[in-house]
């Protein structure tokens, strides 16, 4: 008896694991098929590129491991850290365990490629994107240090960015620029600004979100260069292993 319940489960277990592979081997040529339409030689290039990776947001979330493209909604980054500098201030930003969700709703606008520098730049519209994690904060300016910690988050509506990724050379990671084209509206809430004082906290939070388009001008410099090297991470996991020219010919 308990030999035939053995027999049974790993029949299940093979039955199983067949469906699974069937379903991956599915997934890979679907996804060759909305790629290979694009001919690297047509004038009509990037703009079926645009069109492809608008069709390959189903499988944002989970991925497609066995082409080499690990999921990436939400994006994942370990640590992002900025050093900066200016008017007698410095200070250094880490970010921890960061999430960022929301491309499998985004839209991809404009998609242009730039063969001799091994450039592709595309420009994205999200409904609605968040991010959230810890923060690490320390500063000293004039002598006066401090330093600040705690969890943090923020969602952006009607929110656009331009982005430039380079790759390298065969293998090597990518390098990614951001750039921030607009943000309709922001809410942005930091934990333990001050130290625990959750009522003022909260007010200073709220005068943040109700202030930050004046500032936002003065500060977007930073932020594309934080977004940047958080993305330059996340796309050097999630797509270094996978080669485009697989499936995109003349």
């Amino acid at each position: 008896m308990i030999l035939t319940k053995y027999v049974i489960v790993q029949i299940w277990i093979t039955w199983l694991s067949f469906l699974q592979m069937a379903k991956t081997d599915q997934e890979v040529q679907a996804v060759g098929k909305i790629l290979s339409a694009c001919k690297k030689k047509s004038p009509q290039f990037d703009s079926c590129m645009k069109q492809a990776f608008n069709n390959l947001r189903p499988y944002f979330k989970r991925g497609i491991p066995e082409i080499g493209v690990a999921p990436f909604d939400p994006h994942f980054a370990r640590e992002v850290k900025q050093k900066r500098s200016f008017f007698g201030l410095r200070y250094t930003l880490i970010l921890r365990n960061v999430y960022e969700r929301g491309w499998t709703q985004s839209t991809v606008t404009n998609f242009t490629t730039d063969w001799d520098n091994a450039n592709i730049i595309y420009s994205q519209y999200f409904p609605e994107k968040s991010l959230d994690g810890q923060y690490e904060f320390k500063s000293d300016m004039l002598g006066a240090s401090a330093m600040l910690a705690g969890p943090w988050n923020m969602t952006l509506r009607d929110y656009s960015q331009t982005t430039r990724v380079r790759r390298s050379g065969a293998g090597a990671g990518l390098e990614v620029r951001v750039q921030i084209d607009h943000i309709g509206d922001m809410d942005l809430h930091i934990g333990n600004l001050l130290q625990g004082r959750i009522t003022i906290e909260r007010w200073l939070n709220t005068l943040i979100n109700a202030s930050w388009k004046p500032g936002l001008i003065v500060v977007k410099p930073a932020i594309n260069d934080l977004v940047s090297t958080a993305f330059t991470d996340i796309w050097s996991q999630s797509f270094r292993m996978f080669h485009i020219q697989d499936f995109i010919k003349d």
